[in-house]
């Protein structure tokens, strides 16, 4: 085959068009096939594809100036893949808040908090916890219970009496619990969701979280 007809001959802008199908994962190791594919995976054409469309909105709200050199760049100072741990504490409370402008109208969806235990966790099962969700003046809230055995896959995913199967594993190996349900009718402002432990006094620690995950409930 000549030279001329192979693939890394294609014009970039060619190149980039057909890497804006693939995955951010795929682009960056395309890269490494070819000095032609390097420069059309690093394009603001394929980047652009991969941004949320919204992302002007995101950044205008950000506390601090945005500043990135590429749309590559942009990418990853979007991405969150830091994790915080739960080291030692009394208390635990995660809560998540967020403009329901930038969720789809007349859509329902599901709250979801990923975290991992560790196999160092302590105190996390105790007592009950409670996850609630708020929108506008409609609240839901209710318990769980976290234990060892539940969070590894090994039961249902909760253990008291009345709860429903809150806590389940996801493909990634992660554990995502349900927060709960809610309908944005586009009339309220935001959306506001909890994870909490505050009516025990004993230390607790050892829990992994990676952020709270909202998606539509088909």
């Amino acid at each position: 085959m000549a030279a001329g007809t192979r693939v890394e001959s294609m014009p970039e802008d060619c190149l980039s068009h057909v890497l804006s199908f693939a995955s951010p994962t795929d682009a960056c190791r395309s890269s490494a096939v070819s000095a032609a594919f390097r420069d059309a995976a690093d394009s603001d054409l394929v980047w652009e594809n991969f941004l949320p469309s919204d992302y002007p909105e995101i950044i205008s709200r950000s506390v601090s100036p945005v500043e990135f050199s590429s749309k590559k760049d942009l990418f990853r100072r979007l991405s969150f893949p830091e994790i915080v741990e739960l080291v030692m504490v009394c208390w635990l409370e995660i809560h998540g808040r967020i403009d329901i402008s930038m969720l789809s109208p007349n859509t329902s969806y599901g709250a979801y908090l990923i975290i991992q235990l560790l196999d160092r966790a302590f105190g996390l099962d105790t007592v009950l916890c409670e996850v609630s969700i708020e929108i506008g003046d409609h609240r839901m809230q209710r318990p769980i219970h976290l234990t060892r055995d539940k969070c590894r896959g090994e039961g249902s995913g909760v253990s008291r009496k009345g709860e429903e199967d809150v806590v389940r594993t996801r493909g990634d190996g992660w554990l995502e619990v349900e927060l709960g349900e809610f309908y944005n009718n586009g009339r309220e402002k935001e959306v506001k969701m909890w994870f909490r432990e505050t009516k025990g006094v004993h230390l607790k620690g050892g829990l992994l979280v990676e952020g709270i995950e909202l998606r539509p409930i088909e």
